[in-house]
C-alpha cells in the first residue's frame, strides 16, 4: 500500500518493464487501470444516449467482456434497441433511469417500465428489445454497463417488440 498512485500519462503499467518482442503478452498478463477521464466514446451508440467504453478488446485486449458507462441526458429516451448475443448487466450510479420493454406473459403485449434508483441493478438477456429513458428534467442518469461480449453490440430498432414474436422471426435468422 506504500506504492505511489499512478498519475495521468504514465501508461498502463508504469512499474512494469516492457515485454518487447511479446506484445500480446503485455495485454493478457497485466492488470489494466482505466481512469475515468480515459473512457472511449468511439463505441456503438443509440440516439438519446452516449456510451463510453472502459474495458473492451480495443482498450485492454479483453476477449469475453465489455464494460463502460452510459449517460442519458435529462428528459431524454434512447432509441429502441437490443444488444445481440450479449448478456448485459447494468448498475445505476446516478439519476433514476427507466428501462422499458414489452412483455406478453399475460397474453397481450404490455409495455413494462422498470423504475430505478442509484445502487439498483438491471439484467438484459440477449436480443431483448428495450430502451432507456431519463424522465428527470434536470439530472443526467449515469449507469455502468457490463456485457458478455468483447465489444458493445447495439442493434437499433424501429420499435419495441416481444422477443420470440412475429416481428422477431427474421431478426436473429
Amino acid at each position: 500500500m506504500s506504492e505511489p498512485l499512478t498519475t495521468p500519462g504514465e501508461g498502463f503499467h508504469p512499474h512494469l518493464h516492457d515485454t518487447g518482442s511479446h506484445p500480446e503478452t503485455s495485454l493478457r498478463a497485466r492488470l489494466h487501470h482505466i481512469r475515468a477521464d480515459e473512457l472511449d466514446g468511439d463505441t456503438a451508440q443509440s440516439g438519446g444516449m452516449r456510451r463510453f467504453a472502459a474495458v473492451s478488446g480495443k482498450t485492454v485486449g479483453s476477449e469475453k467482456l465489455w464494460m463502460g458507462q452510459t449517460h442519458v441526458a435529462p428528459s431524454t429516451a434512447s432509441s429502441d434497441h437490443h444488444h445481440g448475443e450479449s448478456e448485459t448487466a447494468i448498475h445505476v450510479l446516478s439519476g433514476h433511469p427507466e428501462f422499458v420493454f414489452l412483455d406478453d406473459s399475460g397474453g397481450t403485449p404490455e409495455e413494462i417500465r422498470l423504475r430505478t434508483s442509484p445502487g439498483d441493478y438491471i439484467f438484459v438477456p440477449p436480443y431483448v428489445p428495450h430502451r432507456e429513458e431519463n424522465p428527470d428534467p434536470a439530472e443526467e442518469a449515469v449507469v455502468v454497463i457490463a456485457r458478455s461480449t468483447q465489444e458493445a453490440i447495439v442493434v437499433n430498432l424501429p420499435n419495441l417488440y416481444v422477443l420470440g414474436g412475429e416481428e422477431d422471426a427474421g431478426v436473429r435468422g
